[in-house]
């Protein structure tokens, strides 16, 4: 009778526990609970990464300054003709320096349904949420499957986003960088919500990344609306304008606005000549070189951060190796190794391009080992891949194979690190 008992205890526990919020409450406090242990025992950050180029520092950004940089009193032009679309009226031609269209002093629009994000689901609850404006009928746990199968993976980048919308959804969508508040202003009174990625900082446990969907904004108040699917009371959530500049400025002002194919020409009339990539990678890249010459710590090492994310698009990988050493040189000197900003290339992996293609490839080892010893569960597939072809042009072909099926482990059916093995070792994943 007793073992009846404890038999159906156990059974209604295992029901409960399997309720969706329960499991998400449970889930996320019980790797909480876990991660407190092991970062009591590992603090994070404590041995910084350090490049190995550091004496050529000095030249090397004296040059990268130079790779892209633009005049003061210079307008980039665009050096492109997109030809995917109808090309917009004469009236509606892209200038290199638009005339200001006057918008409400306040918008907000309705019709995104709001979702509080399961366990570590920050990226496919904002996608969904982005996606519900239009129409689209999944949730988060539908954006997870295909974003993230190991619901541990640390982070969707928004390329990975771009991918999701371009091949599930009859939808369209722009990347860009660089971004203003008044643009963003422009599309949420012209019916677009923006989905950006911006900066985010938690009590005891420090600086992290965090996605948010904009669909409103009020200059009496000087706020932006957010529909914040971590936060408490999230939906509807107000950020002033100045803390939005603060934090989005972390992540290269990246952002992200979905809408139906036959809207495009409106696109391309609110985008401007940011429309043109490379136009708007100068200018993002101009952006925040002027940013490096900030007094502000913090500000200086996202600058130079930034800089070298967008010497990355641009191609100029050297100039960018240089950026991002001049960034933690900053805060090596500054705070004596220890790195408060430890997350940044669970988010952001523009060294790795950087480090790798200018052949520094034991600093790609380096930053990598710095990455994963700093994380209690190690589901950073980027990370893993990165390392993973670093080894495999130092000739370690064994623990590049290694590496690569650590990155499938993390992020199961993942192409990159499928091509690697079969591709590039010969290895089938």
């Amino acid at each position: 009778m007793v073992l009846l008992v404890i038999i159906c205890l156990f059974a209604l526990a295992l029901a409960v526990y399997f309720i969706p919020a329960v499991k998400n409450r449970v889930d996320w406090n019980w790797y909480q609970l876990k991660s407190e242990i092991f970062y009591f025992f590992n603090p994070p950050g404590e041995d910084s990464f350090t490049p190995g180029q550091q004496a050529q520092i000095a030249e090397i950004v004296q040059m990268s300054q130079t790779a892209v940089a633009l005049a003061a009193t210079d307008t980039p032009e665009p050096t492109i003709t997109p030809t995917n679309y109808t090309s917009p009226t004469p009236t509606q031609t892209p200038s290199p320096t638009p005339t200001a269209t006057a918008i409400p002093d306040s918008v907000r629009l309705e019709g995104v349904v709001y979702e509080i994000q399961g366990f570590n689901n920050c990226g496919p609850a904002s996608l969904s949420m982005a996606l519900s404006y239009w129409g689209w009928e999944g949730n988060q746990y539908d954006t997870a499957a295909w974003l993230k199968p190991n619901s541990l993976d640390r982070n969707v980048m928004p390329y990975e986003m771009v991918d999701f919308i371009e091949e599930e959804t009859d939808l369209d969508v722009i990347l860009r960088y660089g971004g203003e508040l008044e643009m963003i202003k422009k599309f949420i009174a012209a019916g677009y919500p923006v989905l950006i990625e911006k900066g985010y900082e938690v009590a005891d446990v420090g600086w992290m990344g965090h996605y948010g969907v904009v669909t409103g904004y009020d200059d009496q108040q000087s706020q932006l609306i957010f529909q914040d699917s971590h936060a408490n009371n999230g939906q509807n959530l107000a950020y002033s304008y100045e803390k939005t500049e603060k934090y989005w400025k972390e992540f290269n002002y990246v952002y992200l606005v979905i809408y139906p194919p036959d809207r495009e020409n409106e696109i391309i009339s609110l985008l401007g000549p940011y429309y043109d990539e490379n136009f708007n990678l100068q200018y993002a890249a101009q952006k925040a070189l002027e940013q490096t010459e900030s007094t502000s710590v913090r500000d200086k090492f996202f600058a130079w951060y930034s800089y070298g994310s967008n010497l990355v698009l641009l191609n100029d990988y050297y100039g960018a190796a240089a950026a991002y050493s001049t960034a933690y040189s900053i805060l090596f000197d500054e705070y004596e190794g220890y790195n408060p900003y430890w997350r940044i290339t669970w988010y952001q992996t523009g060294p790795y391009f950087a480090y790798y293609y200018s052949g520094y490839y034991q600093d790609v080892i380096d930053l990598a080992n710095d990455t994963l010893s700093n994380s209690f569960e190690p589901a950073i597939e980027e990370t893993w891949v990165w390392r993973g072809r670093a080894k495999a042009e130092l000739g370690d072909k064994e623990g590049a194979i290694e590496d690569f099926q650590t990155a499938l482990y993390w992020h199961p059916g993942w192409d990159v690190a499928e091509d690697e093995l079969l591709e590039a070792l010969e290895v089938t994943p």
